[in-house]
């Protein structure tokens, strides 16, 4: 996936992993047609420390996560399974659940829990990130060992041979959004559109829309598909 405007994880069978030809499986943090986003009724506001920005209508559910505005996003009902319906936007994630997920390290696909004893997998394209880096940060949330080669499967960024972290660690470091401020006639407008995302604590936090939450993986090592499978096979 891209960190910046980010694909959803639209993300030889294992005993009890779940292949991409499986009816019907189609990730949890998938934008679906008629989740639409909210109207624009951004107001910026100046205040003694400086401009923030709020809805005109904002109540505190828009501020999810360390008082962070978050983008508004429909959400179609759900099926028996309490999976979202409609047709899905392969090339999104709704901003929502991608938060939920990211918070509570849930799978992306399933959305229970992802922790394995191995520590929690987190899919990359095989060429975003320099392990040389002394910072990798990813927006996609965790993986669980049911789906990881599903999700692989699945993502048109991940080529179907992903990067694979297990990570011990992955700590919250900030978000993908978008920087707002006045415009001449009293409203908002767009300022910057980050290509990488902005740790907390960033100065242009406090007039960002948020869309995507983002965690630093530490304590973590590479494996393969393959590797990580038959690791894991005795918990699967």
């Amino acid at each position: 996936m891209t960190h910046a405007a980010c694909t959803a994880l639209t993300c030889t069978r294992e005993k009890n992993v779940r292949t991409s030809t499986e009816p019907g499986l189609v990730p949890f943090i998938t934008q679906r047609k008629g989740e639409d986003a909210a109207p624009d009724n951004l107001i910026v506001y100046r205040h003694p420390s400086g401009a923030r920005l709020y809805y005109a209508d904002e109540d505190p559910r828009d501020r999810p996560i360390r008082g962070i505005l978050w983008a508004r996003c429909g959400f179609n009902p759900v099926d028996d399974r309490h999976m979202p319906t409609g047709q899905p936007q392969w090339k999104l994630m709704h901003p929502y659940r991608q938060m939920v997920t990211m918070t509570k390290l849930h799978c992306q696909v399933c959305s229970g829990p992802a922790r394995t004893p191995l520590g929690f997998i987190f899919l990359t394209g095989p060429k975003d990130h320099d392990l040389t880096s002394p910072t990798i940060v990813t927006n996609q949330p965790p993986v669980c060992v049911k789906h990881a080669r599903a999700a692989a499967a699945l993502c048109p960024h991940l080529a179907k041979n992903p990067m694979v972290f297990l990570a011990r660690s992955a700590p919250l470091y900030g978000v993908h959004g978008v920087v707002y401020g006045p415009d001449t006639r009293h409203g908002t407008r767009v300022v910057a559109r980050p290509d990488s995302p902005l740790p907390f604590g960033h100065p242009n936090m406090p007039t960002v829309l948020a869309s995507q939450l983002v965690r630093r993986l530490s304590s973590f090592r590479t494996v393969d598909m393959g590797e990580l499978l038959r690791e894991l096979s005795p918990t699967a």
